[in-house]
């Protein structure tokens, strides 16, 4: 990087910096202006190498702040013994999966995720029920959480991620049939309180972690927006293992 250049970006970067805090004086400004025109009338290309920088940054900042969040709700992710779990119950590597039944992104992800835990006998995949695309998102997940109480999420859960049309009330009454489970009882917990509580809580996780659709991974201390392919999920198991 040629001194030009350097100095360029210490300065966007000091720039930055500033107004993240109390921000430059007018004279300061005026003089750092300055500086920056004369820099880019040498040279112009260092402009791109500055905003490289302060994404660089950024993210980095982004990074970190969710490595915090991740840690300060650790229970709440990887230990809550209400949560349905799939995989190795004792695995030593923890996958949190936020998801919605309707996702389309969610159903893509699906079919790795089983490779993964056929694959990798040490994870244990926790599932956070997060309906964030409309009432039958929400009917879809009640009806996932009271399953669990018959023992029987994960039956319906793989029924529900396969499924190609909208889970009303009709569609998962076959579905939950067709995995085993005692309809009536089923439609009674569905209306329980506690399973809306459940609900509520995920929520709130997901936006203490800022996720802001689904999927969403939480493995080791990174968080994942987005389905990813399988050779992506078994990195990043490993260098959760390699970290813990």
């Amino acid at each position: 990087m040629t001194s030009i250049k350097a100095a360029f970006l210490a300065i966007t970067l000091l720039i930055a910096g500033a107004a993240r805090a109390e921000g430059l004086s007018p004279e300061q400004r005026e003089e750092v202006v300055g500086i920056l025109r004369d820099a880019l009338k040498q040279d112009p290309t260092i402009l791109r190498d500055a905003l490289a920088a302060l994404e660089a940054a950024d993210q980095r900042e982004r990074e970190g702040a969710t490595r915090s969040a991740i840690a300060a709700h650790a229970a709440a992710l990887f230990r809550d013994p209400a949560d349905p779990v799939k995989g190795n119950p004792q695995g030593a590597v923890t996958v949190v999966e936020f998801f919605d039944a309707r996702c389309g992104y969610c159903k893509q992800l699906q079919p790795a995720m089983e490779q993964l835990l056929r694959r990798q006998r040490d994870v244990r995949l926790v599932l956070k029920d997060l309906p964030i695309l409309g009432p039958s998102s929400v009917l879809a997940s009640r009806a996932l959480l009271a399953a669990q109480r018959q023992g029987k999420y994960a039956e319906l859960y793989d029924a529900l991620l396969k499924l190609r049309e909208d889970p009303t009330e009709t569609v998962l009454r076959r579905e939950a049939e067709r995995a085993g489970l005692d309809w009536a009882r089923l439609r009674r917990d569905m209306d329980d309180t506690g399973i809306q509580a459940r609900i509520a809580g995920n929520l709130r996780l997901a936006q203490a972690l800022r996720i802001e659709g689904t999927p969403a991974l939480v493995i080791g201390e990174t968080l994942v927006p987005g389905a990813v392919d399988l050779a992506t999920l078994e990195r990043l198991v490993a260098e959760a293992r390699r970290g813990g």
